[in-house]
């Protein structure tokens, strides 16, 4: 579901309006969010292939924690002990791709975003292939090349234009040291690459994406036989009115007025968007991969529906449903790779305390929950007994507790800018932490960047609440979001 950017990106309005209209209470939006593109870290993929190999289950495994486990541990409890058969990096960290030699785990090696404009040019694509790529195949099952990660929804016009040529010159090098018959090159969008949509089956493409972007990519995976690749949360937006439908509980379900069908959960919904936007293309033969879901055990009073026995259902059910062959509305009887975030909680993510529970097992591998991924089916795991307070007790429960202003998960990458800029120009306020070669620059994101600058305006003048308004994209925590040597005040 790590945190350069979380921008959340509604969709599918009139089905929340007659959702709402079912129960007889406000509408609100579904949504899905945008999630950072650089996480630092891997995503072990619950694997689930259409065709007759579909099968296999796998989890998020970020690093952005203090007390994870060495990687060769983790590749040997996976392999050993859980169903994972497919595992993502976020870089090609050499200790990582070594960690699960021999496994047989698939391993998919994402370039990151920085790394992606230097890409078009060939040379330097069959450099960092040699240096990152071949060494390693012969022991580490590579299968997968990702080349950045949610750049289509990233503001950075050279990073975008960069994105086509760039995957095309990685294959270009994989067939001059003959690994393109194994190793595929695609890249992950999040649901913020659509534009905001009445129903799945009108599902498009943002404009300006749509044809100098998305559909150059749509051929070079048509032509390599790789999926498109996304990132679905229907944690994020969600709302009281819209939890079952999310959590695939018996519910009205929801009418598509354009094709007639009735949704009976949100990750169909997300998914036939998607795969709408592709086919108005020209492009609907090419298989999708859910890149990244997944659900919190832990959040801000704010935060609608976090709680570990949510997440549990909500992993189990979704691993159940993607895998069993029934597929979705506008894509029946065919299983999906699915991607489960995230194998850890992870102590040093910035942001709200939902994005730090992510985590199927805690640092020292004992589980949250069960997500149902052990090899022993009379393993018996509680249910995590972390606190979550109840809705509507924000107030109280910060009540003579120290407090920190941090940006909405949801925040727009624009107006994080924009808060940036006004805090770290207000007297009083020192931004050097958040400048390169701060102590607070790295993670080099708007959110992690903003969530500083945002909280030392609020700590300046007086901790009000309304000092954490920035127009409606901040909000106040509890939870510390001090990491490493970066303190926040």
């Amino acid at each position: 579901m790590t945190l350069p950017t979380v921008v959340l990106v509604q969709i599918l309005l009139p089905i929340l309006l007659l959702l709402s209209a079912v129960r007889g209470k406000s509408p609100s939006c579904l949504s899905s969010s945008v999630r950072e593109p650089a996480r630092h870290g891997l995503v072990l993929t619950l694997f689930f292939r259409a065709g007759a190999d579909a099968g296999g289950i796998g989890v998020n495994y970020g690093t952005r924690g203090t007390t994870l486990p060495p990687p060769a541990d983790v590749a040997r409890f996976l392999a050993r002990d859980t169903l994972v058969d497919r595992v993502r990096l976020f870089d090609a960290d050499p200790a990582v791709l070594q960690a699960f030699a021999g496994t047989g785990l698939a391993v998919d090696v994402t370039v990151p975003n920085g790394v992606v404009p230097r890409l078009v040019s060939l040379a330097f694509a069959r450099r960092w292939v040699g240096e990152n790529v071949a060494p390693y195949a012969r022991a580490t099952n590579i299968s997968r090349l990702l080349v950045g990660n949610e750049v289509t929804t990233e503001a950075n016009r050279t990073l975008l234009l960069a994105l086509v040529p760039a995957m095309q010159n990685l294959h270009t090098a994989l067939v001059a040291v003959s690994l393109h018959g194994r190793i595929k090159v695609s890249t992950t969008h999040s649901l913020g690459v659509l534009t905001t949509t009445e129903q799945p089956s009108a599902g498009r493409f943002r404009d300006g994406y749509d044809t100098a972007i998305v559909k150059p990519l749509l051929r070079f995976l048509r032509a390599t036989g790789a999926p498109f690749m996304v990132n679905a949360y229907p944690f994020y937006g969600l709302t009281n009115d819209t939890l079952d439908f999310a959590l695939f509980r018996v519910n009205a379900g929801v009418m598509d007025e354009g094709s007639g069908v009735v949704y009976s959960n949100m990750l169909d919904a997300q998914l036939d968007a998607v795969h709408s936007a592709i086919r108005r293309l020209g492009f609907g033969d090419v298989d999708i991969a859910v890149s990244e879901t997944g659900w919190p055990s832990a959040g801000e009073d704010w935060e609608v529906g976090v709680g570990a026995e949510l997440a549990r259902d909500y992993n189990k059910k979704a691993i159940r449903h993607l895998g069993s062959g029934v597929g979705t509305p506008l894509m029946p009887n065919r299983t999906f790779e699915v991607s489960i975030f995230s194998l850890f909680d992870e102590n040093l993510k910035p942001g709200p305390v939902s994005e730090r529970n992510f985590g199927l097992f805690r640092g020292d591998m004992t589980p949250v929950y069960d997500a149902g991924i052990f090899t022993d089916p009379e393993t018996v795991v509680p249910v995590s007994t972390k606190l979550t307070p109840a809705a509507g007790q924000g107030a109280a429960a910060a009540a003579g507790r120290r407090q920190w202003c941090v940006p909405k998960p949801a925040a727009d990458e624009m107006m994080l800018q924009e808060n940036i800029d006004f805090a770290c120009g207000q007297e009083g306020v020192d931004c050097a932490a958040i400048r390169p070669g701060g102590v607070c620059y790295e993670p080099d994101t708007l959110q992690g960047h903003a969530a500083y600058a945002m909280n030392l305006y609020f700590q300046s003048n007086g901790q009000h609440a309304f000092d954490c308004d920035f127009g409606q994209t901040g909000v106040l925590t509890t939870a510390d979001p001090s990491f490493g040597g970066c303190k926040f005040t």
